[in-house]
């Protein structure tokens, strides 16, 4: 599953891309982790929420526990009522340079990157909700892993290629679920030393 992606483009690079609304003022980090503020588009502009829809728990005793973000979506829960409300109503594209997973033994893992070829932003299919912890706050939707990624994780992002943003955003929950499959195209993969675990 994904827990950190980078977003190299500026908020009006993203609504140039996009053909969406891009406001001034909207701030993201290069790296993106969930909690932390990304950038989304959704209802035809740019947009700034809290990565990870909020997951109340209980303690041992009753009380209730800060929020967990919940990043990533499974496309075999999206029919659950955590996330049925969201997918049907309110799905979003996730702008995206690259994503990474933990590769290596537990303790000293690295970073390996993901990204697709040829292009410097491409879009990951999301979904978003009001919160009344963290405002709006948004998921990716994952599906299966292709066979590039077989030997580092076996869950990755639904790729969207151009053709399919509107069908993701603006089609019909069966319209936008047809999308969530095993991507059949290449991807560029980066196997580096960075540590998994860094100071943020």
């Amino acid at each position: 599953m994904c827990n950190l992606y980078r977003m190299r483009a500026s908020t009006q690079e993203i609504g140039q891309l996009f053909g969406a609304k891009a406001t001034e003022g909207l701030n993201a980090a290069g790296e993106i982790y969930p909690g932390y503020p990304g950038l989304v588009v959704a209802e035809g502009e740019v947009r700034q929420m809290t990565w990870g829809l909020p997951l109340i728990l209980t303690g041992k005793q009753g009380q209730k526990l800060k929020p967990k973000p919940v990043n990533n979506a499974r496309e075999d829960k999206l029919h659950t009522p955590f996330w049925r409300d969201s997918f049907a109503r309110r799905r979003c594209l996730i702008p995206v340079s690259e994503w990474a997973e933990a590769e290596g033994e537990k303790g000293r893992m690295t970073r390996t990157w993901y990204a697709m070829p040829d292009v410097e932003t491409f879009a990951v299919g999301g979904l978003w909700r009001p919160t009344a912890e963290w405002g709006n706050a948004y998921a990716m939707v994952m599906v299966d892993g292709c066979e590039q990624m077989a030997d580092v994780h076996d869950r990755m992002p639904v790729l969207l290629r151009r053709e399919s943003w509107e069908q993701w955003t603006q089609g019909t929950p069966e319209e936008a679920f047809a999308l969530c499959r095993v991507w059949d195209g290449g991807l560029v993969v980066d196997r580096t030393a960075e540590r998994w675990a860094k100071t943020r």
